[in-house]
């Protein structure tokens, strides 16, 4: 190969990440920079007013009256199932296809996690495999808001009123999603992850539980502080665990609360233009019934594995999610031998994400365009 050539290639590529968390953090540096200073200065690490802030603007934000603030969105899935009751033998319906933080909530509170099959256009919970998952001991159904699109919750709810069983909605993709003009959680319990890459994401781990029951809310805030009270440090009503939300973590979501709604419009943008421009693929629905907030674009092709390689060779990472269904998971694997779930298995191999994030650049985002269509 002519040398000069080469690197006349090589200057052409341009360098996308699938997320750019250090353009979002420079946009809005100095408000960051503030509150962290602040929480530093007053030296209120743990349980300090900006989490009991937090608390109260997400909560309003989510048009709900509880918010309770913790240390992961696993963290928020198990204390939710704890604390509505959810024990040690009971089965919760989930989707196979999600990440396994859905279902090791269930496991480690020695429930049963009894996995359904996805819908093919939604990637999300199939209802109709729900009613066929329901035995005597099913307790509850865990649908996830996938990628950031809302489950079918109206079909949901209806099938857990007529079988008197419990709702949590994993929400750890979808903050600000709709559904039906109702931001998630669209019934009584929304369990959210802020891991740095999602839409509203703290700097290092942080999760958050959003209710209308006060009875629910008032048994996470025990449970997430080692069973006790605020303000009643040596008196132990229950036996708890240490997940709290850190201030600091509380601060900067504050900040980065304020700016949600833009940065989802800057979301769904993206999604549009590459809805409109992109060819040779499946790209994603948008149901009617909900507004997608794009945590994830996810396409669908045959050839996925042959397309990661050539736009990791032109500079552009992309993302699985998720390449291995839950029932295929090694720790899994012996537990849910034999059974199948053809959609989720059928997605593992096909589904491929494409960048995706509010600064993503009109100059990078019709790059990563151009390359996608020239694939063959």
């Amino acid at each position: 190969m002519d040398v000069n050539n080469e690197l006349k290639e090589t200057k052409n590529i341009m360098n996308v990440p699938l997320a750019d968390l250090k353009r979002q953090y420079l946009s809005i540096k100095d408000e960051i920079d503030s509150a962290i200073k602040n929480v530093i200065d007053n030296t209120t690490f743990i349980n300090g007013p900006d989490v009991r802030d937090f608390e109260k603007e997400f909560a309003a934000y989510c048009g709900r009256k509880f918010s309770v603030g913790v240390s992961s969105g696993t963290e928020a899935l198990r204390l939710a199932l704890i604390a509505s009751g959810i024990r040690a033998g009971d089965e919760v319906i989930l989707p196979v296809n999600t990440f396994i933080a859905t279902s090791e909530a269930v496991s480690t509170i020695g429930a049963k996690p009894v996995f359904v099959d996805v819908n093919e256009k939604t990637f999300n919970i199939d209802t109709e495999k729900i009613k066929t998952a329901i035995t005597e001991k099913t307790k509850a159904i865990l649908p996830v808001h996938l990628y950031g699109q809302c489950a079918d919750m109206d079909e949901i709810l209806d099938i857990a009123a007529e079988n008197h069983l419990v709702v949590i909605e994993d929400c750890a993709q979808a903050h600000g999603s709709e559904y039906k003009h109702k931001k998630t959680p669209i019934d009584s319990i929304g369990c959210f992850s802020f891991f740095p890459g999602k839409n509203l994401g703290a700097f290092g781990d942080a999760g958050g539980i959003v209710t209308d029951e006060k009875d629910i809310a008032e048994k996470i805030l025990l449970l997430r502080d080692h069973g006790r009270a605020h303000g009643e440090k040596y008196k132990h009503s229950h036996i708890g665990y240490n997940a709290r939300l850190d201030t600091i973590q509380a601060a900067i979501l504050r900040v980065k609360l304020r700016h949600l709604d833009e940065w989802n419009s800057a979301r769904r943008h993206v999604a549009e233009v590459y809805r409109e421009s992109l060819s040779g693929l499946d790209v994603p629905i948008e149901a009617d019934y909900g507004k997608h907030t794009y945590h994830q674009f996810v396409v669908r092709t045959k050839a996925r594995d042959k397309l990661q390689a050539y736009l990791k060779s032109n500079g552009i990472s992309t993302g699985i999610h998720y390449p291995i269904p839950l029932h295929q998971q090694p720790a899994y694997a012996e537990e849910f031998s034999g059974q199948s779930f053809p959609i989720a298995e059928m997605l593992a191999k096909e589904i491929i994400s494409l960048p995706i994030f509010p600064e993503l650049s009109l100059e990078q985002l019709n790059y990563i365009i151009e390359k996608v269509n020239s694939f063959e």
